[in-house]
């Protein structure tokens, strides 16, 4: 089945092979696979687009408006309902296969592979053995993305929630196992089973760092003199009062990130009045203002209804003297120090988590117990590398810090002082 009628059309030149011109969600699939014998395979390469992108280009072959993935909240509000065209469509023909002798084989991202098990997985689809063949998309389709072949056979009353991972097509000997176990995805069942007993909910809370979706307003550079230049090129006298020197992912990926920008905070609070930053700032207040139509226009909807020049993801904990910090972007987890650059605390953006800590002596003892062996591989256990943001506060907080401590013979003053929770609200 292809939608566009000329590739359809050029498609029925193949031998013993029967094509319809046609949209996916438009056809009536279970009455269509229940007119073939057993076994039956479907094999295709679905559209590697998002639902919103496929909207954008005006494509109009979607399927109907629903939250399948069952997002809720902030999760739905902020762009995690939005999928890839192919899950929608590969989920649909499991759902109509299960219980049947079948096989699906789909080229696809491995991100959405992933998406489409844990979903056949979470309803019980009677898949029996499921695996995926890494592909060269940029060789093969001049894609940047990390992409497969995605097998599930399918049989009556069996169903496993292992998939097994191979290098390339012609691997025999798969390199890894990724599962479904007590309802979340593990990466690598190998590393799960040496380091799992380290699991456990952290003791402190993971932070990710200050959104505000206006980096050419809102983050620049000093040029001396209390001089500063944004990223449209302006420059600008303003006060220190709301001025932090910040970093972004890529300053943490340095052994020693130095920040190399400052970024205008103007709350520290979510919801806090920002009218304030008129009296005890008023250079500050003129350049937000000059800048409405910017900080006015974010799209977000987490900025409606707030006090104007809001930022999102701001509190006590932003402000601690020492954190530990790491990129939520790249295919690496080191963890760093960061300290207070003169007698200011650093900042850091959304694209950042961190722990807030006190003192140097605190920070230097979680990013010890962080770059170890053990919580490397524990972590290791559960990133998939190549997703979007493969790290995410989620995912850090699984690591038992207590336990971790506790095996390597360290002790962790950071939690025995009530004032560290009371200061930072963790």
């Amino acid at each position: 089945m292809e939608v566009n009628p000329e590739y359809a059309e050029a498609a029925k030149a193949v031998e013993r092979a029967h094509v319809r011109c046609g949209d996916f969600f438009q056809t009536d699939w279970p009455r269509t696979l229940a007119g073939l014998e057993d076994p039956v395979l479907v094999i295709g390469n679905p559209p590697w687009v998002t639902n919103s992108a496929m909207g954008r280009l005006g494509g109009d072959n979607l399927p109907g408006k629903s939250n399948f993935q069952r997002f809720r909240g902030l999760d739905a509000i902020t762009g995690k309902s939005n999928f890839d065209i192919s899950e929608s469509m590969l989920v649909h023909l499991l759902e109509c296969l299960s219980g049947r002798r079948a096989a699906v084989a789909m080229l696809c991202k491995t991100v959405v592979a992933r998406k489409v098990l844990r979903h056949a997985w979470s309803r019980h689809l009677q898949v029996a053995r499921s695996s995926v063949y890494a592909i060269d998309a940029k060789q093969y389709f001049g894609a940047s993305v990390d992409a497969c072949l995605l097998v599930c056979l399918l049989e009556p009353g069996r169903a496993s929630q292992d998939c097994a991972v191979y290098a390339d097509l012609d691997e025999r000997t798969n390199r890894s196992t990724f599962a479904l176990r007590d309802g979340e995805l593990v990466a690598d069942l190998e590393a799960a089973d040496t380091y799992g007993h380290l699991r456990g909910p952290s003791p402190l809370k993971w932070r990710s760092g200050v959104k505000h979706d206006c980096a050419g307003v809102m983050e620049l550079r000093s040029s001396g003199k209390g001089e500063f230049e944004n990223g449209l090129g302006e420059t600008v006298s303003l006060e220190g009062t709301y001025l932090y020197p910040a970093l972004k992912s890529s300053d943490l990926t340095r052994p020693r990130p130095v920040p190399s920008r400052y970024m205008l905070v103007t709350q520290r609070s979510v919801g806090q009045d920002t009218s304030r930053i008129r009296r005890d700032a008023p250079r500050t207040w003129k350049y937000l203002l000059s800048h409405a139509d910017r900080l006015d226009a974010r799209a977000s909807s987490i900025y409606r209804n707030r006090p104007r020049f809001s930022v999102f993801g701001v509190g006590p904990y932003s402000f601690a003297p020492w954190k530990v910090a790491t990129s939520g972007f790249y295919k690496r987890l080191d963890f760093r120090c960061v300290g207070p650059v003169a007698d200011r605390p650093v900042v850091l953006d959304d694209t950042c988590y961190f722990l807030p800590c006190q003192t140097e002596r605190d920070a230097r003892t979680l990013a010890g117990l962080l770059n170890s062996e053990p919580a490397r591989g524990f972590f290791g256990a559960f990133v998939f590398w190549d997703a979007k943001r493969p790290i995410t506060a989620q995912l850090l907080s699984r690591l038992d810090l207590h336990r971790l401590a506790g095996e390597a013979g360290v002790s962790l003053p950071v939690w025995a002082d009530p004032r560290q929770f009371t200061l930072f609200g963790v």
